[in-house]
């Protein structure tokens, strides 16, 4: 069977793909799937003492502009914290449970090598929120992530959550997410990720 194009065909093609590129391009800067605000002084900055424009910095945030279905607030608690002089805290009171840029959270990823071995901790409290954090290494092409904690436990008091983590083959770097999948109140605090 052979295949033709009509000049008609070339030429619509040669005039629409630039502009789909364009629009969708357009629509990722109009409509991010996150927000971020960076400050190489201030490092991982898992204790999230460090703050610009009311977000913690060196972290992707999926907050109210980059989640339009849901209707949250992300402060810093200077009340209830473990480390330093305040915790991060989500007050959902709509979401829906997609998780990733779906839902309220935030993420980051580092540079790792295969073979590395991590260990991530934080400590968090919960009221009434469900949650899942999950941890994975990213390649050029995929990524593998594992659920490292997931619940709709009520946690009234800190509490401290480690896990090890080892980079997979082909995987440049390590990725850390929290999702919010019901609404409630959400803090984490003191968040590591350090090599072994």
């Amino acid at each position: 069977m052979k295949t033709t194009f009509s000049r008609s065909g070339i030429i619509f093609a040669l005039i629409a793909l630039p502009q789909v590129v364009l629009i969708n391009g357009c629509d990722l800067i109009l409509n991010p799937m996150s927000e971020i605000v960076s400050d190489n002084s201030a490092g991982m900055n898992g204790s999230f003492e460090v703050v610009k424009s009311g977000l913690p910095v060196n972290w992707l945030f999926y907050t109210p502009k980059t989640v339009p279905e849901a209707d949250f607030e992300i402060v810093t608690d200077t009340t209830e914290f473990e480390d330093g002089k305040q915790s991060l805290k989500f007050i959902v009171r709509e979401c829906i449970a997609a998780g990733g840029w779906h839902s309220p959270g935030f993420c980051n990823e580092f540079p790792a090598k295969s073979g590395e071995k991590y260990r991530i901790s934080f400590w968090i409290k919960n009221s009434g929120s469900s949650f899942v954090i999950r941890v994975g290494g990213i390649g050029a092409s995929e990524g593998q992530y594992k659920t490292i904690v997931k619940s709709d436990e009520t946690i009234d008091k800190w509490q401290l959550y480690e896990y090890k983590y080892t980079i997979p083959e082909k995987m440049y770097a390590i990725r850390f997410e929290l999702n919010i999948l019901k609404p409630g109140i959400f803090w984490i605090d003191d968040l590591v990720i350090e090599k072994t």
